[in-house]
């Protein structure tokens, strides 16, 4: 694929992901003139203000969980994100928040969250807005799968696509060639690993294309997804560099002549129920109806709602953040 040299530089924010870090990792301290927590409005701010000069972005979206736990992925994997699902409290702040911390737009089910972070989810998008970022959910489907829809089908208008996510189920949209990489806050948001297919290959001895195999061979407790019995990510990247998919490797499996030992072919069988359903649970969607173009990802170079982020500015305190992100855009362009 040939890349356009001096084409949009997209940024596709995992923003939950990116929101759930600024709250553990700012200081509690960071409070409103009223004395609410700001810590993850403050942090997510300085966040994307860091990223946008560092990367020289010049189009951002702000991928949103519109439903946390999908129905129709629970339907294949009844384990899938059970140990994060909250008692149900229809009077607390996390009740009205659709998203990661809130609840699933389309299940209602609530995942478990501090009780401070609940309220400044909305803030949180309040401010984007007023800021003219645009933010992009899909009921029914994670933040992942608005991410790998928006990555596929822009790639080939943009010089590059930069998915900042601490995910690593994003690593299978790794490609080179199509100019798409992930940014991940191995060490912190100070310091994040530039993900492509030669660190991909350099981490887990396998081809990014092949990521999403080789997470459900190895299981993600995060995630609920229980794995193939007995296989660590050594033997999970030799089984995706040996089979063409996994198909292929339960078939060697059913083969007493394959190359699989006897404890191998035990272990693929055992799991061969599990092997239908969770490649389609860990594998990004990459084709979802989204109503978006290219163009209205735009990093505008001031906020499209001057008075609104003023607004919210004062009202939440936002000092120094607001400034930042302010500066940030007002930069767009130059690098």
């Amino acid at each position: 694929m040939t890349k356009p040299a001096h084409g949009p530089r997209l940024m596709l924010l995992d923003t939950a992901s990116l929101y759930f870090r600024a709250f553990y990792g700012m200081p509690d301290s960071l409070r409103s003139p009223e004395g609410e927590p700001v810590n993850a409005v403050r942090g997510l701010l300085d966040f994307i203000a860091r990223l946008v000069r560092d990367h020289h972005t010049t189009h951002l979206v702000a991928c949103w969980d519109n439903d946390w736990r999908p129905q129709w992925r629970v339907d294949l994997l009844p384990s899938y994100k059970t140990h994060r699902v909250a008692v149900p409290d229809p009077g607390s702040a996390a009740a009205a928040v659709i998203g990661a911390g809130g609840v699933g737009a389309e299940s209602g089910v609530a995942e478990e969250a501090p009780d401070a972070l609940a309220p400044q989810v909305p803030w949180i998008a309040e401010a984007l807005t007023a800021l003219g970022i645009t933010i992009v959910g899909a009921d029914g489907f994670e933040a992942d799968d608005v991410i790998g829809t928006l990555a596929t089908r822009f790639a080939p208008e943009c010089q590059r696509v930069d998915i900042v996510t601490g995910d690593r189920d994003m690593f299978q949209l790794v490609d080179d060639d199509a100019g798409i990489r992930c940014l991940y806050p191995a060490r912190g948001m100070s310091n994040l690993a530039v993900v492509d297919a030669a660190w991909v290959r350099e981490k887990y001895g396998i081809e990014p294309q092949r990521y999403a195999d080789f997470a459900t061979l190895r299981g993600d407790t995060s995630d609920g997804i229980p794995g193939l019995a007995g296989v660590g990510e050594k033997t999970a990247a030799t089984f995706v560099n040996a089979y063409a998919d996994l198909g292929a490797l339960v078939a060697a499996a059913e083969d007493p002549e394959s190359g699989l030992t006897k404890a191998q072919r035990n272990r693929v069988l055992a799991g061969r129920d599990y092997l239908e359903v969770g490649p389609a649970v860990v594998r990004v969607r990459r084709d979802l109806p989204l109503d978006v173009t290219l163009t209205d990802t735009a990093l505008p170079t001031a906020p499209g709602d001057p008075e609104g982020f003023a607004a919210i500015t004062s009202r939440l305190g936002l000092g120094g953040s607001a400034e930042r992100i302010e500066a940030a855009l007002a930069a767009v362009g130059d690098g």
